[in-house]
Order: C-alpha cells, then structure tokens, then sequence
C-alpha cells in the first residue's frame, strides 16, 4: 500500500508536470486556502485495473476547463469554444494525468490498465469508490486564479 503523503505527492507531481508542460499552466497548493470549485464544474474520470484498481478524476470549473481546452489547443482567449471541445479537453487532462502516474507507479505496481476516459458535468461533482477505497485528494490552484481537484481513489486488487 502507498504512503498517503507518498500518494498526495504522486497525484501533485503527475499533474504539475502535465500542466506546465502540455498546458502551459502552474498547479500550485497553499496551505492557507484551499480552493473551492463553485458552479457549473466538469469532472474527467479514468478507471484502472491491474495490482491496482480505482479511479483518477480531475475536476474543474466551467470557465477553467475552457482555459485549458483553449491553451491546449492553441487558441485565444476571446475566441468560442464547443462545449464537446471542452470536454474532450478535460477527458485528455485525466488520461495524460494518470498516464503520468501510471509511470511514477509502475516500479512497485507493474500492472496497470487503463481506461477511456469519460467527462460529466454538473455541480458539486465528486469521484467515490467505496468504504475501503485508499484516496488522495489534492486541491490545488491553476495559475493561481481556478480551483482544480485531483482526486486519486484506488484498492490494491485480490487474486
């Protein structure tokens, strides 16, 4: 089983590293405040299967996921996006996301698949995964102004 402070740091390191490098955008926690998604949120979700199983979902704000899917595919901010353009943005978030954390974990984990990923919306959106489910949830600022989550649930599988 991971070191939950090991996992929380995992989650983080994985998520900086898509965001900075793919999306052109800082992942920063503070201690003082934490953020809170209001309104109209997205959540990406991917499922996994393996030595582990669970869940890794990435859940942001309408007006964020669309800063995002606008950085990622190179467009200006003034310029209009679908909302299925959107979407499929949040659903690569949490694929590149869990690929990242896939890799970090695979030293001690080796099997790990992967699912599609999948996107809903709403308000208040959160990942379960049940009562003996281990989670790391990290909540975190995007360039210091949108709130973001990454929630990473997981059991080690029985064979």
């Amino acid at each position: 089983m991971l070191d939950q402070m090991t996992l929380n740091d995992t989650v983080l390191d994985a998520a900086r590293e898509v965001f900075e490098t793919m999306i052109y955008m800082d992942v920063e926690t503070n201690n003082e405040a934490s953020p809170v998604i209001e309104g109209q949120s997205l959540l990406g979700s991917i499922t996994f299967k393996g030595c582990l199983e669970g869940c890794l979902a990435v859940c942001v704000s309408q007006s964020c996921a669309e800063r995002i899917a606008k950085n990622m595919l190179g467009m200006e901010p003034e310029e209009s996006l679908a909302i299925d353009e959107t979407c499929d943005a949040v659903g690569e978030v949490a694929n590149m996301v869990m690929g990242s954390i896939k890799t970090r974990l695979q030293g001690t984990y080796p099997t790990i698949e992967v699912s599609i990923p999948s996107v809903i919306t709403g308000r208040e959106l959160r990942n379960t995964l049940g009562d003996k489910a281990v989670k790391a949830v990290v909540s975190a600022w995007l360039d210091e102004q949108e709130a973001v989550e990454f929630s990473f649930l997981y059991r080690e599988a029985k064979h």
